[in-house]
């Protein structure tokens, strides 16, 4: 899918979701797209302030967990902090990571361990899971 697409079905779902337009929005977004690995709000911050001078970190990190409420972006935690990744509008179905702890770099796993452990669970409900390997990316060994 195309850069300018994802932009415009995330601008839509956060219409739909009560959320104005905005260029800071807008600005937000394209740079998660871009960015396609997991980033901290503080990164996220210090190129809004870049674009926006003066921009405040709650106002980004506010946007970020709406964005997330929407759906927009997956969230992990790595290394104690909150980190957050465009989740591709939905193209993508359930999925886990590898994300490399040098650069932030992640790969889709399109596989679920789930289903060993439910075995494994017999009679137990499960309300969820995450799932994430960490490790070093090509680059980074």
């Amino acid at each position: 899918m195309q850069s300018n697409s994802k932009i415009e079905q995330s601008l839509a779902v956060m219409k739909e979701n009560g959320l104005k337009y905005t260029k800071k929005r807008e600005a937000m977004i394209t740079y998660l797209i871009r960015r396609n690995r997991y980033v901290s709000a503080r990164e996220v911050y210090e190129f809004m302030n870049q674009e926006f001078n003066g921009v405040s970190y709650d106002t980004i990190y506010r946007n970020l967990h709406d964005f997330a409420d929407f759906e927009l972006l997956e969230t992990t935690d790595l290394n104690g902090e909150k980190k957050f990744r465009f989740r591709c509008c939905h193209e993508v179905g359930h999925h886990h990571h590898f994300i490399c702890t040098v650069c932030g770099k992640t790969k889709e796993i399109h596989m679920c361990p789930m289903d060993f452990f439910k075995e494994q669970l017999n009679g137990c409900e499960i309300e969820g899971h995450r799932f994430e390997i960490f490790g070093r990316c090509e680059e980074c060994r």
